[in-house]
């Protein structure tokens, strides 16, 4: 009876947290879980970067929650937060384009600016989108207490 309970509580303490966002923990079998699931589509993605992100989406979702948006998913929820809190204020405007298209007209296969407009500025707000959404999620972790213990270790 005793080896029982020794071996259950051995069980219970393999699971370990690698992280805190405030109150909220990410566990170890958490971050194996994400882990494989994201090297199937970026095999040199490291544990430390899936990590990160699951660390920037529980803040995130905690700022969507906030100012109480909501919707079926954690991934429609992402998206509704990261339009309505930066993808609502980037705008392009037309010397950015030009500038932009002068520089890369060789790629656009000799079709004039106005053919290209949409394709240029889909291009350009994506760009300023992942600038400051980079920028939010640091100003979201300075105001956060996050707490990072992952190990270094031999895992497959």
């Amino acid at each position: 009876m005793l080896s029982l309970c020794s071996s259950s509580a051995a069980a219970q303490i393999k699971d370990r947290v690698v992280a805190y966002v405030d109150n909220t923990a990410i566990t170890l079998s958490e971050l194996q879980e994400k882990y494989a699931e994201t090297i199937r589509t970026a095999p040199s993605v490291t544990r430390e970067e899936v990590l990160g992100t699951m660390i920037n989406r529980i803040l995130m979702i905690r700022e969507a929650i906030k100012i109480l948006l909501q919707s079926e998913s954690e991934e429609a929820l992402l998206k509704d937060y990261i339009d309505l809190k930066i993808r609502a204020f980037i705008r392009i405007g037309d010397d950015e384009m030009r500038s932009f298209y002068d520089l890369h007209s060789p790629d656009f296969a000799g079709k004039s600016l106005d053919e290209v407009r949409d394709d240029i500025e889909d291009i350009l707000t994506e760009q300023k989108l992942n600038e400051r959404l980079r920028e939010h999620i640091e100003e979201l972790r300075n105001n956060a207490c996050v707490k990072m213990q992952l190990i270094q270790q031999n895992q497959e």
